[in-house]
């Protein structure tokens, strides 16, 4: 972003917001299984996909956390200053001795239906990409791309696949496809500058049509939420039919000699003066957010390559850079130490390394992008949107509902940046409202209500 949209923006700055490497060890696969066809379109069969990290790579890991030099820190510094050295100490001893690996990716195998496909991006090439597919039993459910952000991967998925793809008489069930975006886990990065908000929304939108969905809806938060925003407004209509975000963000009021742009920044001024509590509380974050807590974002989207080093060199650089994000982003999750460290060797092991799940920064700052404006072109099909209290970026509602087509918004009293992850349940609470029998995008898409046909 320029500087001088840095310097006066508010929320923005808040964004944020892997595997199977093949020199990193053989991926397993099965006999081919075709996925559920929600439309006439073709499609070939799916390529399996299984998580098989080398012995060679986890002994390479083990010997560079034994390998640490821990940096001092200053006396009751605690998280003033970042990652505390003894929780840090803590990890890495564990990562080092006790971590079993093994054993999460053969749960994460067992748990996540996952498959590779080729992808055809315009003027890039074709890319390798790996998804989780999971298809619920009932035929009329749902199709759903879910997108993941950074520093998150396709496990943000984990929690709330059983849940949306449940069938009850009373709730809509779904297909759902959750892809690891180029450069992150076990899909192939691209090697290309300028792979932005348009091309990241081409490959999903494309893995849908690929898997014969070719209506579908989206949820995404981070990253997912700027993505699946582009594919609404690049494909809404036609094959996206309506999106839903638990990260909605805009810029601030912007005073330019345009004068539509001077009376809506003025009309947003004055919605400050009816702000909820809710509100005050999560612009008062944002706003420390914005003066203690964007530092990654401004490194990330200017220089992604230097601090890409540290992080595909030291794994323990990788962890302190990540677990302050899973701590700070969230409301009091309790994170296991077997959690955390899955989380982070997803980006250790991931096929293109740490560093090119950063280069997303760049790009869409480069073009300006990396918070929509509510002069911006709008998406015109249905909105949906989720507040928790502890996001890093919740702005008043009354700005968040110039950006779309908002049918749904519902507030919620724990949950934080993670919401797939930290409060599954209240995330897919809010998706069944939304698409269910009642709901403001019941039916969105033809013949797949998410209900038995009766």
């Amino acid at each position: 972003m320029a500087r001088d949209v840095i310097k006066s923006e508010i929320c923005p700055k808040l964004l944020t917001g892997s595997f199977g490497n093949p020199s990193a060890g053989a991926l397993l696969t099965s006999p081919s299984s075709s996925a559920y066809l929600s439309s006439p379109l073709e499609m070939d069969p799916e390529t399996p996909f299984t998580l098989n990290i080398s012995a060679t790579q986890i002994a390479d890991l083990k010997h560079r956390l034994e390998l640490t030099r821990f940096p001092d820190e200053l006396d009751e510094a605690e998280w003033a200053y970042g990652a505390p050295l003894a929780d840090i100490q803590r990890l890495v001893s564990y990562w080092q001795t006790d971590f079993d690996w093994n054993k999460q990716q053969a749960v994460l195998n067992e748990e996540l239906p996952q498959f590779t496909r080729n992808i055809d991006v315009d003027d890039v090439g074709t890319l390798e990409v790996h998804y989780v597919h999971k298809k619920s039993e009932l035929e009329e459910a749902i199709p759903m791309l879910f997108v993941h952000g950074w520093p998150g991967s396709f496990i943000e998925a984990r929690k709330i696949l059983p849940l949306l793809t449940a069938t009850h008489p009373d709730v809509p069930s779904f297909h759902v496809v959750a892809p690891s975006l180029p450069g992150y886990g076990s899909s192939e990065a691209p090697t290309k500058k300028g792979f932005s908000l348009d091309q990241f929304a081409e490959t999903c939108h494309k893995l849908m049509l690929s898997l014969g969905y070719s209506e579908y809806v989206t949820q995404g938060g981070d990253w997912g939420g700027l993505i699946t925003r582009r594919i609404a407004i690049k494909y809404g209509g036609k094959h996206s039919k309506a999106w839903h975000t638990n990260f909605p963000v805009c810029n601030a009021p912007q005073f330019t000699l345009n004068p539509f742009h001077l009376i809506t920044s003025f009309s947003m001024i004055l919605d400050l003066l009816w702000l909820s509590d809710f509100e005050k509380q999560a612009l008062q974050r944002a706003l420390e957010t914005e003066r203690i807590g964007t530092g990654y974002l401004r490194l990330q989207s200017t220089k992604p390559q230097t601090i890409g080093y540290a992080l595909a060199d030291s794994p323990v650089g990788l962890l302190a850079w990540i677990y302050e994000k899973l701590v700070g982003w969230t409301d009091g999750y309790k994170w296991t130490d077997d959690e955390i460290l899955t989380w982070i060797s997803i980006y250790w092991f991931s096929r293109a390394g740490p560093a090119a799940s950063l280069r997303i920064y760049y790009e869409v700052n480069a073009q300006n992008e990396l918070v929509p404006s509510v002069h911006d072109v709008r998406p015109t099909i249905p909105m949906g949107l989720s507040y928790f209290p502890k996001e890093v970026a919740s702005l008043p509602r009354s700005w968040l509902r110039r950006t779309g087509n908002v049918v749904f918004d519902s507030q919620h009293d724990k949950g934080g940046h993670f919401a797939a992850y930290e409060v599954p349940e209240s995330l897919v609470g809010d998706l069944r409202k939304m698409f269910g029998k009642g709901g403001p995008a019941y039916g969105v898409v033809a013949g797949s209500t998410g209900f038995k046909l009766s």
